[in-house]
């Protein structure tokens, strides 16, 4: 889109040609209310307060499109009278118990009232009866809802689980004077919230979703509340403090909201998490999952001194990826000051892979980030569970297909309803474990550029093309001429005489004829059906931006090596911009800081890990540590961005930095070391109290700072090899969890309250004998586990899933790196 120029209450503005007048005002620091519209979503037209005048004509800021010259005045005589009666309309029998209401001191109900000055009612209607709803995680009021429909817009088009909708209130109708006596948009928008009301799609009073809690955060008034969050205070006494989600690597924006426990009891606790969901939008283990502090009240002293001793005798520390850039670089110190071998498994096959790739893309990491999935318009999503294993990826999908009306391809062996039901434009292939590679070669063979492609891989690639004759039916249309008699006048004698006549007609005639087509034989391979290539070439229509997403599937698969140079061929060969989900938290940043090895020795130090000794967050081990909301620090996202969390509770024990100093470095702060980590890898040495945490108005993301793409030396051999056709086949489980949950840190919280065990779908279950809660024997090659079978709608077909979250179940027992495995599973 072209940069153009309009004015607004003559300020000259520069915009995207077609950008909605309400986002080129608000991305200019002009002020129009609006109190439906999402910046990331459809415009509903619910509220109708963002009228304008735009080149004399008045039309609404949300949904007009910015044209170069125009002219826009966003307040005059007739638009300031609607306005009010709009906010007349809202107030009128909405309840007054703003003392007591959860959203009362940040309600945009209050806010637009004081700012329409509404200081009088002009109308009435009949109530109806407005009883509340439990629906788990939320609470519904339709006393207060006011029907702008941001909840409904953000689930579809934001999060993607379509569970809300409007549906008919059962009011009586408004009288028909209003219609004659009301300003136009004022009437209009009564009528619709007289008629309508906040439901579920599925037609029932319980809620299923993904739990994310996003229709409450967007909701303007009290109508939508967090369970957990309802009479629990109000909002002036919270405290914000400006923080990264610490549980995934999406490194969403976060703030907790803290004040003291109770009148008897003065310590900090996080009552709620926020966010700022016009430009980023948060799973439910960031928003309710804040509970996880180590609650120490005091250092202990003997077991420090058994830490250093355990530390003075150990030969590796195994650690995990849920902890700070900051801690990372202390730990690579302490490898090259005392030798020690750093293992951490998910994040050495993650640095492994990144290195692969990079002998092909010529640098040290992927090309873009989940904006650039967002703003595509396809979307291809390779070796990932896309909605558990990172959600806002699978959200930047779902935005791409209803706001950039995009399409995508969903390659996975795990068949997954809530991806399948994102929308029909969303093509899923079904592949069997083992055949990524094949599934990498057919994006190449689809989208890549030949000519930049090395010649091995065309001439590999044309090795799976062959013409086959099929025959197919067509109809055609076909000239039949007929003779027929008829009586015709003889003009010569005047009389009627029969004769013959020609008559021709034209019919429709199926004929069978045989054709040749391009036989692809990946398609066959990797279990694409029939109507694959009409599907695509019809999702490929108009679209002009790509995007592709993959993950820890292909981290540890078999063939990583040649994976990771086949994502770089894509990459590299294609218009296709390439993200990587690093598995943890934040797998990147220690993938980038530390010297990680294959195997530890013989004694090693554990850190939120199992060891010989054990430092651990979850207050599980040998001597405690700090969680993530217990510390300031900085954490490295999937956007390839270092951004800042700082500690919402206080920490009384010892730390890491404690080990550190006394083990030879010496810093006062662990945040010190933020301004030292490694430039040589894309960091930069800047200070952690000169980091930014914010957006600006126009959705810039203004937080912490993106690494530098350090340029690597490309491979002379940009050659691929060919793939095994082999696969897994029989039973199958899968390493991965469910939404909402990721590590142990997840587990401990109060308001996730899954139960993990083996998963099997609906479906999977239907078709055994087994049932939910029976106990079974899960045996694999690699070992095996005794669990309960949790019955899980969020799956689909016949693969088992086990999670992580929960170490208690040691699933990674049964897996030899790779995700898939084969099993038997036998009720105990």
């Amino acid at each position: 889109m072209s940069k153009i120029t309009i004015n607004i209450d003559g300020k000259e503005v520069e915009t995207q040609e077609g950008e909605f007048i309400l986002n080129a005002a608000r991305a200019n620091d002009i002020f129009i209310p609006a109190i439906c519209y999402l910046t990331r979503c459809s415009p509903t037209l619910a509220c109708r307060i963002c009228l304008v005048e735009a080149d004399g004509k008045q039309v609404y800021a949300c949904n007009a499109k910015s044209k170069d010259g125009m002219n826009i005045t966003t307040t005059t005589e007739n638009i300031e009278k609607e306005r009010r009666a709009i906010m007349e309309v809202y107030d009128v029998n909405h309840p007054l118990q703003c003392g007591v209401c959860d959203q009362s001191g940040e309600c945009e109900l209050q806010n637009y009232t004081l700012e329409m000055g509404v200081d009088a009612q002009s109308y009435s209607v009949k109530d109806v009866d407005r009883s509340s709803h439990d629906w788990g995680h939320l609470h519904y009021d339709p006393g207060l809802c006011i029907v702008c429909e941001r909840c409904a817009t953000a689930c579809k088009d934001m999060i993607g689980d379509n569970s809300l909708k409007t549906i008919p209130r059962g009011a009586d109708a408004l009288e028909a004077e209003f219609k004659d006596t009301m300003p136009k948009d004022a009437y209009a928008m009564w009528n619709k919230l007289n008629k309508s009301v906040i439901g579920l799609t599925n037609g029932t009073d319980v809620l299923d979703c993904t739990s994310c809690g996003e229709c409450a955060a967007v909701c303007p008034v009290g109508a939508l509340v967090d369970t957990h969050f309802m009479y629990k205070s109000n909002a002036w006494e919270l405290s914000q403090v400006p923080a990264t989600c610490g549980h995934c690597s999406a490194g969403c924006q976060i703030s907790y909201d803290v004040k003291h426990t109770s009148v008897n009891d003065d310590t900090d606790k996080i009552y709620r998490v926020m966010n700022e969901w016009n430009y980023v939008s948060l799973c439910g283990a960031g928003r309710y999952g804040f509970d996880y502090e180590n609650r120490v009240e005091a250092k202990d002293e003997t077991a420090f001194a058994s830490a250093i001793e355990a530390f003075k005798k150990a030969d590796t520390i195994e650690f995990t990826s849920t902890i700070t850039n900051e801690e990372a670089y202390v730990l690579q110190t302490l490898k090259e000051k005392h030798g020690y071998k750093l293992v951490n498994s998910e994040a050495k096959s993650f640095q492994t892979f990144l290195r692969n790739y990079s002998e092909i893309s010529g640098t040290m990491l992927y090309g873009n980030d989940l904006k650039a999935t967002h703003n595509s318009n396809f979307v291809i999503s390779l070796g990932t569970a896309l909605k558990s294993d990172n959600p806002n990826a699978r959200y930047a999908l779902n935005n791409s297909m209803t706001v950039n009306k995009g399409a995508g391809l969903y390659f996975h062996p795990l068949q997954d309803p809530i991806i399948e039901g994102l929308g029909k434009s969303i093509i899923t292939v079904k592949h069997a474990p083992l055949q990524e590679e094949a599934a990498l070669y057919l994006i190449l063979d689809l989208f890549a550029d030949k000519e930049k492609l090395p010649k091995k891989v065309v001439e590999y690639l044309e090795s799976f093309h062959s013409e086959k004759t099929i025959t197919v039916e067509e109809t055609i249309k076909e000239t039949i001429v007929e003779i027929v008699k008829e009586m015709k006048v003889n003009e010569e004698t005047g009389e009627e005489e029969e004769v013959e006549v020609e008559k021709s007609k034209i019919v429709p005639k199926k004929v069978s004829k045989e054709v040749q087509v391009d036989d692809n034989r990946l398609l066959e391979i990797l279990g694409a059906d029939d109507g694959f290539m009409d599907a695509l070439n019809k999702n490929l229509s108009k679209k002009d931006t790509f995007a592709m997403v993959v993950g820890a599937d292909l981290y540890n698969h078999p063939n990583a090596k040649n994976i990771a140079r086949l994502v770089g061929l894509v990459e590299k060969c294609s218009d296709i911009e390439l993200t990587m989900i690093p598995p943890l938290t934040n797998s990147l940043g220690v993938a980038l800081i530390c010297e990680l090895d294959d195997e530890k020795g013989a004694y090693s130090v554990g850190y939120n890990t199992k060891g010989d000794f054990t430092l651990s967050a979850l207050g599980n081990g040998d001597l405690d540590m700090p969680a993530i909301n217990q510390q300031e620090g900085t954490l490295t996202s999937i956007n390839k961005r270092v951004n800042p969390t700082n500690a919402a509770l206080a920490y009384k024990g010892y730390e890491l930095n404690d080990i550190a100093n006394e083990l030879g470095m010496n810093s006062e702060n662990v945040i010190d070391y933020t301004a030292s980590l490694p430039t040589a890898v894309g960091f930069n040495t800047v200070a952690f109290d000169n980091l930014p945490n914010h957006y600006e108005n126009d959705g810039t993301e203004v937080r912490g700072y993106l690494l530098e793409n350090v340029k690597i030396k490309r491979s002379t051999n940009q050659n691929v090899e060919p793939f095994s056709e082999d696969k897994l086949e029989g039973t199958l489980i899968y390493l991965a969890n469910p939404v909402r949950q990721f590590t142990d840190f997840t587990n401990k919280t109060t308001n996730l309250d899954e139960i993990a065990g083996l998963y099997m779908s609906e479906e999977f279950l239907s078709q055994s004998e087994l049932n939910e809660g029976d106990s079974v024997r899960v045996k694999s090659n690699s070992g095996e586990i005794i669990v309960n079978i949790v019955s899980d709608n969020k799956i689909a077909g016949d693969i088992a899933v086990l999670p992580t979250f929960d170490s208690k179940i040691n699933s990674e027992a049964l897996f030899s790196g790779y995700r898939f495995a084969t099993a038997s599973i036998e009720k105990v």
